[in-house]
């Protein structure tokens, strides 16, 4: 599923990026998946949870999974994806080996926080780990915060609230993405399988087997 996660040489462009529709799988037989993933830091280690899901506007996932991570690296102002990055790398490798899964092709990465940071669309999380895939899988990034300069586009409202989500995205046009988070399923600001996630990584909720695709 992921073979090789070595981050090509070179900087990343938002050109190398962006496209207007999400790759295909190469995988055309199996089932396409979303999969949510977020952070949660302690003092020398990590829990980095994910949560696989068929349709943007799911209720339920599909299958949810968390690993702990070890000697994780100092936070660096200005250099997030360093400390957040080897995580998510961490769990797609454990996702790639579980038997559950085998037969599921993840088509898309919803990280929370930013694809592109600022005025300047300087790369962010997602941008990295975009390239650390290869550029096979779009990302898009839900941010809960602003990020200095971050464009009015990228703004979100769900819920009635009066503060947006950021969206970004590599591999997607945006104006697709911002739809996607828009039509999340649950009636506050925060979709439910984002808070399902938060949950997880945070230890308040238990990951649960994946279902049966039949």
């Amino acid at each position: 599923m992921w073979e090789g996660l070595e981050p090509r040489r070179g900087p990343i462009r938002r050109s190398d990026t962006s496209s207007a529709c999400p790759a295909q799988s190469s995988r055309p037989n199996e089932p396409h998946m979303i999969l949510a993933v977020d952070v949660h830091y302690r003092d020398t280690s990590a829990t980095v949870a994910g949560v696989v899901f068929a349709q943007w506007d799911d209720a339920q996932a599909f299958a949810s999974h968390t690993v702990t991570c070890d000697d994780i690296a100092n936070y660096v102002p200005g250099e997030f994806y360093r400390r957040e990055l080897p995580c998510i790398v961490q769990l797609l490798d454990r996702l790639a080996k579980l038997d559950s899964l085998k037969d599921v092709a993840i088509d898309c990465i919803a990280i929370d926080g930013y694809v592109w940071l600022g005025a300047e669309q300087r790369p962010g999380l997602g941008a990295h780990l975009r390239e650390a895939l290869h550029d096979r899988v779009p990302v898009v990034g839900i941010a809960k915060t602003c990020y200095a300069g971050t464009p009015a586009e990228a703004e979100v409202r769900r819920g009635g609230s009066d503060r947006p989500l950021y969206v970004s995205a590599a591999g997607m046009a945006l104006v697709d993405a911002r739809a996607a988070v828009a039509g999340m399923s649950g009636s506050h600001r925060i979709p439910d399988l984002l808070k399902q996630v938060d949950r997880l990584a945070r230890g308040l909720e238990e990951p649960a087997a994946a279902k049966s695709l039949r």
